[in-house]
């Protein structure tokens, strides 16, 4: 059997910008990408914690070190300038995978830089 697991998350993200005319997508700083395992084009969920508002879209990079979390397109109705997200992911797992699995939380300041662990450099374990 499959099952639908948490794969990870940039947690409490401060949206930095909305663009309308955009063609869509969210655009993410490339280092929260990368520590959060986001690959362009995947499919992620947004939770807006100033608005209850949930949805999918998928993710784009920003520049590198930018702390750019920007709604693009459609998705700019969802939220504005300073609202607080969460950003998932998921992925189909079997039973074996899923019993051992630790999904990766990237938390971050209010400019949308990570906080490390001090036991993992990288990223924050959930």
């Amino acid at each position: 059997m499959q099952r639908m697991m948490f794969k990870s998350k940039i947690h409490r993200a401060t949206i930095t910008e909305s663009n309308l005319d955009y063609e869509g997508s969210m655009s993410i700083d490339v280092n929260l990408m990368e520590l959060a395992d986001i690959l362009p084009y995947e499919m992620i969920h947004i939770y807006n914690i100033n608005n209850g508002a949930r949805f999918e879209t998928y993710a784009i990079e920003a520049k590198r070190g930018s702390g750019t979390i920007c709604l693009n397109g459609a998705a700019a109705r969802m939220g504005c300038a300073g609202d607080l997200v969460i950003i998932c992911t998921y992925q189909p797992m079997d039973d074996a995978q899923a019993k051992n699995h630790q999904p990766v939380v990237v938390k971050v300041d209010s400019y949308n830089h990570p906080l490390l662990d001090h036991q993992q450099p990288r990223i924050v374990k959930a």
